[in-house]
């Protein structure tokens, strides 16, 4: 149904097959006039991406519907994926410029937040980023981790984190994390970074910017530069094919617009809406979760997790849930006890656990 790519419309037209039904995302339609011109193109529904006056005219003439890209909106509705550099586009300028505070003003703009057509504008991206996470997650082992934003480059605890993301990656997951800074950083980091020599190399590098606080211009470059020169990441576009191969995912959102996302991802699924955010993110984690040290935040998202897994009947195995900080889950944050004495008597019981090493997590979480 959904052509993404202009090699793929050619192969339709040159094989002759129907195009009623077709939804063409995110494709520049300059100089596809006369091949579209004369066909019957009821049903076909054009979806963003470039299409000029001309083309525009003939897919109206064929039967087409055409929704053209928004105007007067700092974000691409039909886009999809974005690759990090998308986001901190201008940084060099500041932050302040970028794609991504833009996006994040234009969030929170009061005389906006019930417009709508800013709230058609948000639906629509956030159905876009979706569509493409499926297909990009599809078939992989994901799996799940959530820590806490406040987590600084150069601590012990952020370099358990890149190691925990870097195993995980290492053994065939695929890491998702929140995709902000802090503890979702280092997964990310650990995840991409594919040696281990390098990501040593990484984590020196970025403890002399420890945190995003206050201001997020020179953490986003400092890493920036870790990812080009340290990693030897390109800057490259995001293709729902990459997923097959990708270690790293971030999922954030711009309702915390105040944590600027990470850049050690492969791809970002960047939503406006946190509820769908959260919820999405969970849902995917199919190979478990990992929860680290958090706070209000991350205790929500163990329970939204704990939650299908109370219900659950027992009938296939279940994803596990992998507390780590046996003091903090325990004393700090006495989460680990409310966990057990649900559990109790239910299948759920042999799908959690408390570990003090990331070491340990590996181990605990599906093929």
């Amino acid at each position: 149904m959904e052509i993404e790519s202009l090699a793929a419309l050619d192969d339709r037209l040159a094989d002759g097959t129907p195009l009623r039904g077709l939804r063409l995302q995110h494709l520049d339609l300059t100089g596809w006039g006369p091949r579209l011109e004369g066909r019957d193109l009821t049903g076909l529904v054009v979806l963003g991406g470039t299409v000029p006056t001309d083309v525009t005219e003939v897919l109206l003439a064929g039967g087409a519907i055409v929704f053209p890209g928004l105007a007067d909106a700092p974000v691409d509705p039909w886009r999809g994926l974005y690759a990090p550099e998308d986001l901190y586009a201008g940084v060099e300028q500041g932050y302040a410029g970028t794609p991504d505070a833009r996006a994040y003003r234009w969030f929170v703009d009061a005389a906006l937040r019930t417009d709508a057509y800013a709230t058609l504008v948000r639906a629509i991206h956030d159905d876009s980023v979706t569509d493409a996470l499926d297909e990009f997650v599809d078939a992989r082992s994901v799996v799940g981790v959530m820590g806490g934003h406040a987590l600084h480059r150069g601590s012990a605890d952020y370099r358990a984190a890149a190691l925990l993301g870097h195993r995980l990656a290492e053994h065939g997951h695929l890491v998702a994390t929140g995709g902000g800074p802090g503890a979702m950083e280092a997964a990310n980091l650990g995840a991409l970074t594919d040696e281990a020599d390098r990501l040593e190399a990484a984590l020196d590098r970025l403890a002399a910017v420890p945190s995003f606080r206050p201001d997020v211009t020179p953490w986003a470059r400092r890493a920036l530069e870790v990812r080009r020169d340290v990693l030897g990441v390109p800057h490259r576009s995001v293709g729902t094919a990459m997923g097959s191969t990708a270690r790293s995912l971030g999922i954030p959102t711009w309702f915390y617009g105040h944590e600027p996302p990470n850049v050690f991802c492969d791809a970002v699924a960047k939503y406006f809406s946190n509820a769908i955010r959260e919820d999405g993110l969970l849902a995917r984690c199919t190979g478990g979760v990992v929860v680290l040290g958090g706070a209000a935040g991350t205790v929500q998202e163990i329970f939204q997790a704990v939650t299908p897994l109370f219900y659950a009947t027992g009938e296939a195995p279940l994803p596990p849930l992998v507390l780590v900080g046996h003091e903090h889950w325990t004393d700090t944050v006495p989460v680990w006890p409310a966990l057990r004495a649900l559990a109790a008597g239910r299948p759920m019981a042999d799908a959690v656990h408390l570990v003090d090493d990331v070491a340990d997590v590996p181990d605990l979480i599906r093929g």
